[in-house]
Order: structure tokens, then C-alpha cells, then sequence
């Protein structure tokens, strides 16, 4: 007998998630004010280019990158063949000034936004695309929030 979860269940669990994630923290695994825009909102350019060592990548090459991941991960959650994805790109940040920093931040906004969309236009959850391709925008986003949350706490050590 094959058991089921809920599919209202699995959707707001995930939509939770999601949102505190991205935007609003509820208490389910981060602390009030730390969800990824909620973080973002109080960095400066200057901070996010600054490199945090000859081995890690700027706030702002975290923030290209997982606008990047959404942008693929929404095609292979829509069942798109993605090709050949050039992940090493995605890492590259042009010079970032106070304008081009409030730009990374709109279009990781914009990506957020669409792979919502994306996600809620999801009637059957019947693939493992969709349920693999969710799970793992939360789980890889979290994962980069965390290390910008690093990265803040060696940029600003007493702050």
C-alpha cells in the first residue's frame, strides 16, 4: 500500500519554508531577522564586494549565483532541459557599486518572485522534478544564507 502525504500539507510546509527563506522569518529554523532579503537589506556595496578571502566568494557573488540557481532550477522544475549549465559563470560579479548591488538584490528579487509563481501554478506535485527541484531551492538557498551570515561575521566582527 503506497501512503501519501497530504498535498495541502507538503504545499504550505514547503510555502513556509520558502518564505522564511526568502523573506519573513516564522520561527521554523531561522532566528527573527536573518531570512535572506531580511539580511541583504542591511548590506552595503562596499561590503558585499569585499572579498572574504582569496578563498570565498563576495556577499555579492553569493547573491549572482543564487539568482542564477533559480533561474535553472525553475526550468528543470518546468521539465526544461537546462544543456550544458556554465556554474563557473555564475560566480563572476562585475565591479559592484551602490547601484549594481541594488541591482543583484532586484533580480535575485525577480527570481524569487517567478519560481514562486512557478511553484504555486504546480497542481499534482507528480514529478520528482517539481518536489526535487523545490526541496532544493530551499535547501541550496539556505546554504548560501548561511554563508553570507559567515561573511558578515567577518566583515563586521563587532557588529
Amino acid at each position: 500500500m503506497t501512503k501519501q502525504i497530504e498535498l495541502g500539507l507538503f504545499t504550505e510546509t514547503l510555502y513556509a519554508l520558502l518564505e522564511e527563506t526568502f523573506e519573513q522569518v516564522h520561527g521554523i529554523y531561522l532566528d527573527r531577522g536573518t531570512s535572506l532579503f531580511e539580511t541583504l537589506d542591511t548590506v552595503t556595496a562596499d561590503e558585499a564586494a569585499r572579498p572574504i578571502s582569496a578563498r570565498c566568494a563576495s556577499i555579492a557573488a553569493q547573491v549572482h549565483h543564487v539568482t542564477f540557481y533559480l533561474q535553472v532550477l525553475e526550468g528543470y522544475i518546468q521539465g526544461k532541459q537546462a544543456g550544458k549549465v556554465d556554474w563557473q559563470a555564475s560566480w563572476v560579479v562585475p565591479e559592484t557599486t551602490p547601484a549594481e548591488w541594488q541591482a543583484l538584490k532586484d533580480r535575485l528579487r525577480a527570481a524569487h518572485q517567478s519560481v514562486l509563481a512557478t511553484i504555486r501554478a504546480i497542481e499534482t506535485w507528480q514529478g520528482e522534478d517539481e518536489i526535487g527541484g523545490a526541496l532544493a531551492i530551499v535547501v541550496h538557498t539556505a546554504y548560501h544564507l548561511g554563508e553570507i551570515r559567515q561573511a558578515l561575521g567577518v566583515i563586521r566582527p563587532d557588529g
